[in-house]
């Protein structure tokens, strides 16, 4: 078997799955957390009946102290031995590791060695709260399985193929490349996998369709992709930038926090801390969960109102300068919590594209159902799809791209 453990870390703690890449199965899966606190936590999910001495699927879970990556993997190596599945029996080939920022180094998957690990650091200035966790989850990892092969899987890869008039900002160009300001893009996993499974559902070729692709969760984006090759992004030099999200702000005038600066007397640290923190829905609503919004919704609070008028508003803003740039679109795919999950996010962001061809069915959108779904009419122009993303799937395909190459 192609086994591949995937790893996606973050500061304070990493999930993990093993899955089995020729039919795709998950093996098990897990989250080690707190790592740091007084007191961790690790939950361990065996998915694979028989395998161990779970006889069916089962969670396990403990509290135990965890200071620090390397006492997480441990934890995790402690658990596949006690839960299963035993990974003497199911060897992993590689370890795919999750990394958010591969600024314009890295556009494809790549064997980790010193010298990635050194600019995977040295791109911690573009993405301080990712690069980090990322970075000391491969090292922790490569102390827990030294023989194996060791590869990163960049969140901006996918969008290297932006051409410079979606990625270029207008300022100072000098200024800009001594200090590597550009659009990167993110969420490109996820982008990825849903682009070409779209494709894969409607059985037609990946270079003839036009798509775009509404990844909305706590953090959102949205992509255009012509031919499977993104071709703009919503996201920017950090997840920052683009639609409106649970915590975080998207577009906004630069002005805005020039005044803040001056008037209300905030340091970048407290604007950094407001954009990414207590912005977006929080900032509006007071809670960042799309749930919350919908019921406060339906109980009639103006404020989650207004919330959700200015989360769709920027949604159907991006729908049409999409639909612009790409001269018209094929498929458009929602996906991840929000998308996969909210048939009144979906029919508000589409509600305006009639014009483009665009006809969502009502009850098709209502309704609750696994894996891909279409939730348009059979008269759209455009076909609208439900599709779940899985990005750990996507990482452990590209791991073993690389693997093969080797």
């Amino acid at each position: 078997m192609s086994v591949v453990l995937v790893v996606n870390s973050g500061s304070s703690s990493f999930k993990y799955q093993l899955l089995e890449t020729e039919d795709e199965r998950v093996l098990a899966s897990g989250l080690v957390e707190r790592i740091g606190e007084e007191s961790g936590r690790i939950r361990h999910t065996v998915t694979f009946s028989g395998v161990g001495p779970a006889a069916t699927d089962a969670e396990y879970s403990r509290d135990v102290a965890i200071p620090d990556h390397t006492e997480g993997f441990r934890q995790m190596l402690d658990a596949f031995r006690t839960y299963g599945p035993s990974l003497s029996e199911v060897p992993p080939v590689a370890v795919g590791h999750r990394v958010v920022h591969g600024g314009a180094r890295f556009f494809e998957p790549t064997l980790i060695t010193p010298l990635v690990e050194i600019n995977i650091d040295e791109l911690s200035a573009l993405a301080p709260l990712h690069n980090p966790g990322a970075l000391q989850g491969i090292r922790a990892a490569e102390a827990a399985f030294p023989d194996l092969a060791h590869v990163a899987v960049f969140d901006t890869a996918f969008h290297q193929t932006l051409p410079p008039a979606a990625y270029t900002y207008a300022i100072d160009r000098r200024l800009a490349e001594a200090h590597r300001i550009r659009r990167y893009g993110f969420h490109g996993t996820s982008h990825k996998f849903v682009s070409e499974a779209a494709a894969r559902y409607l059985d037609r070729p990946l270079q003839d369709l036009t798509q775009i692709v509404f990844h909305l969760g706590n953090g959102a984006s949205v992509t255009a992709i012509d031919g499977g090759r993104s071709v703009e992004t919503s996201m920017g030099l950090t997840p920052l930038e683009g639609l409106v999200m649970g915590t975080r702000s998207g577009d906004i005038d630069p002005a805005v926090l020039i005044q803040l600066a001056r008037r209300a007397h905030l340091s970048i640290d407290d604007l950094d801390d407001m954009l990414n923190k207590r912005s977006g829905l929080r900032g509006l609503a007071g809670v960042s969960d799309m749930r919350d919004i919908v019921q406060r919704v339906d109980d009639g609070d103006p404020d989650a109102t207004l919330a959700m008028e200015v989360y769709l508003h920027r949604l159907r803003a991006y729908a049409g300068a999409y639909l612009a740039q790409l001269g018209g679109v094929d498929v458009i795919s929602f996906t991840a919590g929000v998308g996969e999950n909210s048939p009144r996010v979906r029919a508000g962001a589409l509600e305006t594209l009639g014009f483009a061809g665009v006809e969502i069915d009502p009850e098709r959108n209502r309704a609750r159902a696994r894996g891909i779904r279409v939730i348009s009419t059979d008269a759209s122009r455009v076909v609208v799809l439900v599709v779940p993303t899985n990005e750990e799937l996507e990482i452990a395909r590209q791991t073993m791209e690389v693997v093969d190459a080797l």
